[in-house]
């Protein structure tokens, strides 16, 4: 097959691939397609389902069309299904895929075979058990395990299987993981999709709500390492404390300081950082370390809380996000799909009534047909990409009369916004406030070190006497 590296949609590759028992004849697209449609003739059925992956950028464009190619036949076809592959890289740092997969077997003898079987119920003799209606009891199986949800896992991690080897073995000491960072034990809020339109105007310089979203996460995750490491860093110091034989309790030492006011704790340096660390112990009703190290651990669990409320904001915002741009292709392109029905139809029609010149009328409105479908193809495809992507969604509440809410899940949106605002709030305190916590632990740690010095020459003298 010949490749088209210069067209400017960014497609570099495309073919079908044909599970056994498929006729040869499907590996054209539009024979396949045609034959989908016409055996999934049920309203509401699913006419395909579309897998989507990246490829990974350090390969080379015939490197992963060779691997979609080896994930596809192994993970998809060799199950039964047909595959439409389509190889996408428009040189933005994003190869990725399309995978268009048919939703139902093939018989031996080529023909297609069903979605599902009736099973019927027996009683507890074997017998079948008839229903008032005069039908048996039964219920439907699957004949495949496609549609399992459990695929969506296996499938994620037998791409990562398969690139990884790739990877390998073209000796790039990196690896892939499905896996999102919460169950690999990341503390990192994951970005948003940028998007196809989105990461066009950035490339070109022009800044974008989602890439402004990105951006500020990026500041946030590397703000809450710092903060993790920071307070990871007094704990240990808190640890090392604890350690002595008699922990001093904090107050009396920092009391006695106060009203000796000799030396060091004389000079106004030694008795601001005594009153700052008496002030901050009063104010969080600290009275030892054990407390103090209560307040360590209170300053965690709300990191902890704020990176839990982050993850679930950005991920409700991204899945808004997705709603909104599969939405907006839905309302757009609808006139687009429903033209193409109706020249569709009237082809139909044309066909049906017969007559003089029946053939010839009904290849002339099928070319009209076509032609629009080929002038509008992307437009159509984006329609019916949202169509199933908001039938998924919304599932018996899906009303293709009617256009999604909208207004709805943009409100929510708005509410998400405000309450991303809020949670960066608690964060700034939070950040305040462990550096005032380090800023005490410095004063603690330098106050009480000139204590032990002040009091190692007396206990020497006195042993000296002893003597």
């Amino acid at each position: 097959m010949a490749h088209d590296y210069t067209r400017k949609n960014g497609v570099v590759h495309t073919e079908i691939f044909l599970p056994a028992y498929a006729p040869k004849e499907y590996a054209d697209r539009a024979i396949l397609w045609n034959a989908v449609e016409k055996i999934e003739a049920a309203k509401n059925s699913q006419l395909a389902r579309e897998v989507e992956f990246s490829l990974p950028r350090e390969l080379t464009i015939e490197q992963n069309i060779s691997l979609a190619h080896e994930y596809v036949k192994r993970t998809f076809v060799d199950k039964g299904m047909c595959a439409d592959v389509c190889v996408h890289d428009k040189n933005d740092g994003n190869p990725h895929v399309h995978v268009m997969l048919t939703m139902r077997p093939f018989e031996v003898d080529g023909n297609w075979g069903k979605k599902s079987a009736k099973e019927y119920i027996l009683d507890k003799r074997g017998e079948k058990i008839r229903l008032a209606s005069g039908e048996y009891k039964s219920h439907k199986i699957s004949t495949t395990d496609w549609n399992n949800q459990d695929n969506a896992e296996v499938w994620r991690a037998a791409w990562s299987d398969c690139a990884n080897a790739e990877l390998e073995r073209q000796r790039f000491d990196i690896k892939i993981d499905h896996r999102s960072y919460a169950r690999q034990g990341l503390d990192i809020v994951p970005g948003i999709h940028m998007g196809i339109a989105a990461s066009q105007m950035e490339r070109e310089g022009v800044r974008t709500e989602r890439g402004d979203r990105n951006r500020e996460i990026e500041v946030t995750n590397k703000e809450l390492r710092q903060l993790k490491a920071r307070i990871v860093k007094l704990q240990t110091w808190l640890k090392e404390e604890m350690q002595n034989t008699e922990p001093p309790m904090l107050a009396d030492v920092i009391s006695n300081i106060l009203e000796r006011r000799q030396g060091y704790y004389n000079s106004t340096s030694g008795l601001k950082s005594a009153a700052n660390i008496l002030n901050f112990l009063t104010a969080n009703s600290i009275k030892d370390l054990a407390d103090l190290d209560a307040c360590f651990q209170a300053m965690i669990s709300k990191q902890f809380d704020i990176r839990d409320n982050l993850r679930k904001v950005e991920r409700r915002m991204e899945t808004l996000d997705k709603h909104l741009m599969y939405s907006g292709m839905y309302k757009g392109n609808r006139k687009y799909k429903a033209q193409y029905e109706k020249l569709y139809a009237e082809y139909q029609a044309t066909k049906k009534a017969g007559g003089l010149f029946a053939e010839r009328k009904a290849q002339k409105a099928l070319t009209v047909a076509n032609e629009y479908y080929e002038t509008h193809r992307d437009k159509i495809l984006g329609f019916e990409n949202a169509e199933r992507y908001l039938k998924d969604v919304l599932q018996k509440h899906f009303d293709p009369t009617k256009l999604p809410p909208i207004t709805k899940w943009a409100a929510e949106r708005d509410k998400l916004n405000t309450e991303h605002l809020r949670i960066n709030t608690e964060y700034k305190q939070l950040k305040a406030d462990t550096a005032a916590a380090e800023r005490i632990r410095s004063n603690i740690h330098d106050i009480m070190s000139a204590e032990r010095r002040r009091e190692q020459p007396q206990r020497s003298r006195s042993y000296d006497m002893e003597l």
